[in-house]
């Protein structure tokens, strides 16, 4: 009962903030939306009590929207579209008792769900991680071996690449100063 409620709360929160990102015309407010989108699917995995992965979709997801909440910042024009048109307060004053019934009702679940049983037990003495790494290194040894090749060559690839544009860079700048000196 408790999962089924927080799952549909989960889904309604996530859909809404991914609609925000689609539907907004602010970059800041899609970002801060998007942010807020991950940080709701990390609340699936903690629902399925998958805390590791939970924890790593926040910092992983979020931080990186994070970054990118910064470079918008700096990219784009932040000072305007930044008033707010707040028509009624009542709308205000409904969506935060409507939270605080939301957070109430999240809280008070486990208090009053009766006892769920797993398809898939835990086993004992191991934790989250340690079946992950199990899985990992065992069933998907390839893939992961594989995917840490691909970014290797990519990285490798980003250092050449922005190794031959300074290259250039410093090439145009000396001929530049060429320039200059013997125009003097």
């Amino acid at each position: 009962m408790y999962e089924t409620v927080a799952f549909y709360i989960f889904s309604v929160l996530t859909l809404s903030m991914f609609s925000i990102v689609v539907m907004s015309k602010n970059a800041l407010y899609a970002m801060s939306a998007l942010a807020g989108g991950m940080i709701f699917i990390s609340g699936f995995f903690f629902i399925l009590d998958a805390e590791f992965l939970g924890v790593v979709q926040i910092v992983v997801y979020s931080g990186a929207i994070m970054a990118l909440y910064a470079f918008g910042m700096m990219f784009f024009d932040t000072t305007r579209d930044v008033s707010e048109k707040m028509r009624s307060k009542k709308i205000a004053y409904t969506l935060s008792i409507l939270s605080a019934i939301l957070v109430v009702t999240i809280l008070c679940m486990p208090l009053v769900s009766e006892s769920i049983e797993a398809a898939y037990p835990a086993i004992e003495n191991v934790g989250n991680v340690q079946m992950i790494g199990r899985v990992l290194f065992t069933k998907y040894l390839v893939p992961f071996e594989l995917a840490a090749i691909m970014l290797l060559v990519a990285m490798i690839s980003g250092i050449v690449l922005a190794s031959k544009r300074m290259d250039e860079h410093l090439a145009i700048e000396e001929d530049d100063l060429e320039d200059a000196k013997e125009g003097r």
